[in-house]
């Protein structure tokens, strides 16, 4: 696990320090009728929040891209039968998270009527209007048609581009959005607490995360009892040998630089090493059942406090979008909630507020949301293997051709 360094701190870590600065700043502000530092925070916030705007179609066009070209190069059953066990869990993750928020969070959380201070009169001292170039499903459209017209052509030179594309847009989101994420959340909570509605907010967001963690938890234990009948073996044997894995996770916020541990630990769930070689890989990129609860569960939060109502026919098409859009999300803390901002914009019309709210509540349990896609990567392989039926001359046949 990461050790927590002074001189070089986590984002979670930055995120707390900007939020008490933020709430301090707001308070003094309150207190003193001296509203010129909300002001300037207000400004910065105003700047980011354009920038964001204006990068987020590329985000997507840079994550999903070269994700649907690659997988389309591949062939074979293997393939086939590894992504619908990771999409479909994905895709049950998230609806099951949205039939806990209605169930649970609907009675925890009241509406709090978010704003960001507009009440007081708390204006950006000046703007910088940066449209965006697409919009954010003009973005998707063109993804998937370039995506997969890249997929059928054989040594496309724009497969190379695409990747180069998505290495400046990761270099992007790492350098410049990560680094400023902490000052814009801390200008935001500045703005709530000189409104008043920062303690509501606080509160309805621990409720929050009492749920949350208590579904990811309940999913690991849910896929390794589907896995452990499969295989005919003891779940929580399984889960204790994904242990390794799910506290490395943890540590590194990434699934791709925990895979070599997940695979160690597959392995000795006496998956078939060919299996696993193939499987772990693959659902490190495609596999997102942690962050998909995460943001369907603060999603539905933000909601309940800015008084709107989740339904079925609202949060339904979102959960289904959510499984492509995170495909290839950069391994750096944060890039999952980045990739989704926005479809959180497009499809259930939030703003800056809520979306810097989204980004400090993925962020504050990044690597728990990343440890429980790693855990369950292992759950998908054992289903996979027995899909497939063991046999050894099928098996190498087949990963070889998808290889």
């Amino acid at each position: 696990m990461k050790k927590l360094s002074l001189k070089n701190p986590s984002l979670l870590m930055r995120i707390i320090i900007a939020l008490i600065l933020g709430i301090t700043i707001g308070l003094i502000s309150k207190s003193t009728d001296i509203i010129f530092p909300v002001r300037i925070l207000a400004t910065f916030s105003s700047l980011f929040g354009n920038l964001l705007n204006f990068i987020i179609p590329f985000i997507i066009i840079g994550f999903i891209v070269p994700g649907i070209a690659s997988l389309g190069q591949k062939s074979g059953k293997v393939l086939i039968i590894t992504t619908f066990f990771s999409y479909t869990s994905t895709i049950i993750a998230g609806f099951v998270a949205f039939l806990a928020g209605k169930t649970i969070l609907t009675k925890l959380i009241k509406a709090a009527s978010l704003s960001d201070g507009a009440d007081l009169s708390i204006e950006p001292y000046f703007t910088v209007e940066i449209p965006a170039m697409m919009g954010v499903m003009t973005a998707l459209v063109f993804a998937f048609l370039l995506g997969i017209g890249i997929s059928k052509i054989k040594n496309s030179q724009l497969m190379k581009v695409a990747e180069e594309f998505n290495d400046i847009i990761a270099m992007v989101v790492k350098n410049v959005l990560i680094p400023l994420v902490p000052i814009y959340i801390g200008a935001i909570f500045s703005k709530l607490t000189l409104s008043g509605e920062i303690f509501t907010t606080m509160k309805s967001f621990a409720r929050v995360y009492v749920v949350l963690f208590a579904l990811q938890f309940s999913y690991i234990a849910i896929q390794f009892t589907i896995a452990g009948l499969l295989k005919k073996e003891n779940p929580l044997k399984l889960i204790k040998n994904m242990l390794p894995a799910y506290f490395t996770a943890v540590g590194t916020q990434s699934s791709a630089a925990t895979i070599p541990v997940t695979l160690n630990c597959t392995k000795n769930n006496n998956v078939k090493e060919e299996v696993a070689d193939f499987v772990i890989p693959l659902c490190a990129t495609i596999h997102l059942a942690g962050d998909t609860i995460t943001l369907v569960l603060t999603s539905m939060g933000v909601m309940l406090m800015n008084g709107q109502t989740p339904t079925f026919a609202m949060m339904m098409p979102f959960i289904l979008m959510l499984g492509v859009t995170m495909v290839a999300a950069p391994g750096v803390p944060g890039g999952g909630v980045m990739s989704a901002l926005g479809l959180l914009q497009s499809m259930l019309g939030f703003g800056q507020l809520e979306s810097s709210i989204m980004i400090a509540l993925h962020a504050a349990q990044d690597s728990f949301g990343t440890a429980t896609n790693v855990t369950t990567d292992g759950a998908i392989a054992i289903m996979v293997e027995k899909v497939i039926h063991c046999d050894d001359e099928f098996i190498d046949n087949e990963i070889k051709e998808s290889a």
